[in-house]
C-alpha cells in the first residue's frame, strides 16, 4: 500500500485478502475496520470512495488487517459492538454481545412491565442486558453482578456511556453468593451464563476459543454446570412467583426439560426460540410457597 491507495481500492484489496484467509463477512469486516481507522461511519466510506489514504492511515489500517487475519474478532479491534441498538464498549475481558441475547431482554421486559420491579442481571459481562433494560424501563431497579472486576469496569463504562450510571447498581460476586443476607430480593433474575461444553471446543471458531474469555464460555463437559447451579440456587433469591430467565445452548432444552420435571421449586417452565429458531431462552417461574 502507498499514498495512492483510495478508500475503494483499499476495501477491494482487503476484501480479497480476507476471502483468501477464509474469514467470515470479508467485505463487512473490511468496511468496519477502515471506518474505525478513519473515524467515520461505514456509510461515509461510500461517499468517499475516491479519497486517498495518508501514510499514517495506511499504517494504522494495516495493523488492524493483521490483527483480523490472526482471527482476532473485529469487535475487540474496534472496541465496540452494537446491542439493542446501543453502541457498547467491548474488551477481551467480556464476551461479545450477540443478537440472540436480545430475546432475553425482550422476555424480561415483557415480564417486568412498567412497574418498579427489582431485576438482577447475573454475570453481566459487558453490561449489555442491564444497560438495555435500564434504557427501556426507567422504573426498573437493576442490579448487575459479575465475579470479574475487569468485566464490571466495562459494564460501568457502558452504563455511563448511555447516561444510565445511576440506574444500575454493580456488585462483584460469584453468581448469587453475594446476596445471601437478603431475603428473596428479586422479582426477576436474568442471566446469559457460560454454556459451552468441553466436547464442543473443536467446533468453535478461533475467534471464540483464542480471544473470548474462557471463564465466560465454558461450563463443564456438557455446558450445563453453571446453569444447573443457578437453577438450584435461584429460588432462594426470587420473590414468590418471581421469574428466572436463562440463555442456554443449542440442544440443551430437551435435557433441561427432563431435569426440571423433577424440580418442585418452579411451577412454570417454557423455552423460547431465538431469531434462528433455536430454543435459546429458559423461563422458570417460582411457586407461591416455594
Amino acid at each position: 500500500m502507498d499514498e495512492k491507495w483510495t478508500v475503494l481500492k483499499v476495501l477491494q484489496w482487503t476484501t480479497a485478502f480476507f476471502e483468501r484467509k477464509h474469514l467470515e463477512q470479508p467485505r463487512a469486516s473490511a468496511e468496519v475496520l477502515l471506518a474505525h481507522v478513519l473515524r467515520m461511519e461505514r456509510l461515509q466510506l461510500y461517499l468517499n470512495f475516491d479519497r486517498p489514504l495518508t501514510s499514517a492511515e495506511l499504517t494504522a489500517y494495516r495493523a488492524t488487517i493483521q490483527r483480523r487475519a490472526a482471527r482476532e474478532p473485529t469487535q475487540y479491534i474496534t472496541g465496540k459492538q452494537e446491542f439493542w441498538s446501543l453502541e457498547l464498549e467491548v474488551t477481551p475481558a467480556v464476551l461479545i454481545p450477540r443478537p440472540e441475547t436480545e430475546v432475553l431482554v425482550e422476555r424480561t421486559l415483557e415480564l417486568a412491565g412498567d412497574s418498579g420491579k427489582c431485576v438482577l442481571d447475573l454475570g453481566t459481562g459487558s453490561g449489555a442486558v442491564a444497560v438495555a433494560l435500564a434504557h427501556e424501563r426507567p422504573n426498573l431497579k437493576i442490579i448487575a453482578s459479575d465475579r470479574s472486576l475487569a468485566a464490571l469496569q466495562v459494564a460501568r463504562r457502558n452504563a455511563l456511556r448511555h447516561h444510565l450510571q445511576h440506574r444500575v447498581a454493580f456488585v462483584a460476586t460469584d453468581l448469587l453468593t453475594g446476596f445471601a443476607s437478603a431475603p428473596a430480593p428479586f422479582h426477576i433474575i436474568v442471566s446469559n451464563p457460560p454454556y459451552i461444553g468441553e466436547r464442543e471446543l473443536p467446533s468453535l471458531a478461533p475467534e471464540i476459543i483464542e480471544y473470548e474469555p474462557n471463564s465466560a464460555l465454558m461450563a463443564g463437559p456438557d455446558g450445563l454446570a453453571v446453569i444447573r447451579r443457578i437453577i438450584g440456587e435461584a429460588p432462594r433469591y426470587l420473590k414468590n412467583e418471581g421469574s428466572l430467565l436463562l440463555e442456554i445452548g443449542a440442544g440443551h432444552a430437551e435435557e433441561l426439560r427432563e431435569e426440571l420435571a423433577k424440580v418442585s421449586s418452579f411451577v412454570h417452565c417454557e423455552f423460547l426460540r431465538d431469531y434462528s429458531g433455536i430454543l435459546r431462552i429458559l423461563h422458570l417461574q417460582k411457586g407461591h410457597n416455594s
